[in-house]
This record gives C-alpha cells, structure tokens and sequence, in this order.
C-alpha cells in the first residue's frame, strides 16, 4: 500500500512515522525548513509510547508522487481548500483520503474539491506539538477512529484498519462518527479558544471558576449547535467533557494557543468561527463563541498578510 501525508506536522508526522517505522511506503508531503531537515536529518518522533527517528521520504510536490492508495490528510483547517487542490496528483481511482483535521466540516469540503465519498472522517485523541527541523512532539496516546462514508465495513476499510493497527495504531470502525466528531469539538473549540484567548494553562483557568465557567459555557453553546443539527451528543455530555479536561495536565495548553504565540494563522474559523455560523444559520445563540472569534480573528487575519495571503 502506498501512503501520502498531506501536512507532515505534528498529527501527520506522528502518525506517518509510525507507518514509515513500520516499514509501509510513505511519502510525506511538506514544505520549506521542514522539508529540508527530513530531507537531511530524517524524522524523529518523541512520544509517550516511544521515541524513535528514521530517514523519510518528503517533497513537496504531489504531481511527483502520483497516485497512492491511502491519503492521511493533517493539514491545518485554514488550509483545507489549498491543499486539497495541491494533492489531487496523488488522488486515483480507489485513492481513500482519511481526514485527521480539527473541526466537523472538513470532509465536505474535501468531497467538493476531490468528488463524492472520497474522504472519510476521522477522529484521533491525541494533542501533538510540531517543532522545526523534522522533530515532532507527541504530548498524548495514539489513537484514532476511521470512517466509510456509507458505514459498511468493506475489503478496503478492513485493509486499511490492518495497516494503521500493524504499525500500532489502536484504529477501529466507527458507526457514528459524526457524533465522535462533534463529542470532540465540544472539548477543542472551548480549550483551543479559552487557553488561546487568555494566554493561560489549563489549570490556572480551571482553578477560576469565573474562567472555568466561561470555559464551561463555550462546551454548552458548541453542544446545542450539535443539537440544533441533530447530532444525537449524550445528554451529560458537557460535564463528561468537563471531566476530561480535568484530567488533563494542569499545564495543558492548545495548539490555537501555540500558534497564536508563535504569530502563525490560525484555525479560529475552523473552530470558534464554525460555532458562530452555524449558530447564526440554525438560530442558536453563542455569545461566547462569537467573543473569542472576534478577539482571535485580528489576530489570524495579521498572520495571512504575513504569509502573503
């Protein structure tokens, strides 16, 4: 089986590595520093179930590749459309794309630029840190759940829930993927955008009730927009997300956060901006969501005139 990675940060270096490691040919599409340290130095993963480094193959020109059975698709949300177009040299006949992005609305976006029920959702719990020079930093376990547009599970799917879990990946068929999807951007859209708006830890905003309840109620607007779109969230599914985040480490951040502080774009449309809009479109209100969208927009919108658009 031939594998592309599209976006070879910290969610496609993880995962790629652990491919590459096992010996399936992998090759990883990047660009600029990052491309030229695994072009020189390799991949080196550092994780909790294991560090390792090894040599890579990376360009980033997918018309070079050609087409490639499976696609793990890790692009950041503002990029989706981009980088969809970019790959399309890599997509085949029977290429399946299994999109490992943040946000609920990805694999639509996917299907309009590659065709229909070409992408598949998938949901992985794990909150990686991408560092220069082909490093990548895994802060969490792997684990990811994978699934087929129409829910059937096929000789396909089977096949590459065999190569994801040969390479220690814990991958399963999901029956309501939609729900995994949403069950996981209750969590991401009030920590990526509470941790991103203050500058704090996870800790220091659960330790404020005033900052855990603002934390709180970004879950709850995000759980009523799943609603009003009838996605069937468990009834107690904000204090269960409630309950994860305290498990969490005390000095826990986001990757929002990070990348507000490194001055990079960020995926405030993807996620805080997705609630807004929705909201708007379904009649629900999000107070919440629509202040951090508007508090971290100017600050997106800087970092695009920086990267020239």
């Amino acid at each position: 089986m031939r594998i592309g990675i599209m976006g070879s940060g910290g969610v496609g270096g993880y995962f790629g590595g652990l491919l590459a490691r096992a010996g399936r040919d992998v090759t990883f599409i990047a660009r600029g520093p990052h491309l030229e340290a695994m072009r020189a130095r390799g991949l080196q993963v550092k994780s909790v179930v294991g560090d390792f480094q090894i040599a890579v193959q990376a360009t980033d020109n997918p018309a070079v590749v050609g087409p490639v059975d499976l696609i793990l698709f890790c692009v950041k949300g503002y990029d989706t459309e981009r980088s969809a177009l970019q790959m399309r040299p890599m997509v085949g006949r029977d290429t399946a794309v299994v999109c490992l992005q943040n946000g609920v609305d990805n694999e639509d976006k996917l299907d309009a630029i590659l065709g229909p029920d070409r992408s598949w959702g998938a949901w992985s719990t794990f909150s990686p840190r991408s560092a220069a020079g082909g490093h990548q930093s895994d802060l969490g376990a792997a684990d990811s759940q994978v699934w087929r547009t129409d829910g059937r599970t096929t000789p396909r799917t089977e096949r590459i829930l065999e190569v994801l879990r040969s390479a220690g990946v814990l991958a399963t068929l999901s029956p309501q993927i939609q729900v995994d999807l949403w069950e996981k951007f209750v969590f991401i859209c009030a920590h990526g955008g509470v941790t991103a708006l203050t500058r704090l830890t996870l800790g220091e905003i659960l330790a404020c009730s005033e900052t855990a309840s603002l934390y709180r109620g970004v879950m709850e607007e995000v759980a009523a927009v799943a609603r009003a779109k009838l996605i069937r969230l468990a009834d107690d599914i904000v204090e269960r997300t409630m309950t994860l985040a305290r498990g969490f480490h005390p000095d826990t951040r986001s990757s929002l956060a990070y990348d507000l502080a490194q001055g990079n774009r960020l995926e405030v449309e993807t996620l805080v901006g997705a609630v807004v809009r929705y909201g708007r479109e379904l009649g629900v209100p999000t107070p919440l969501a629509f202040a951090i969208y508007a508090c971290l927009k100017p600050y997106h919108d800087k970092a695009v005139r920086a990267w020239g658009g």
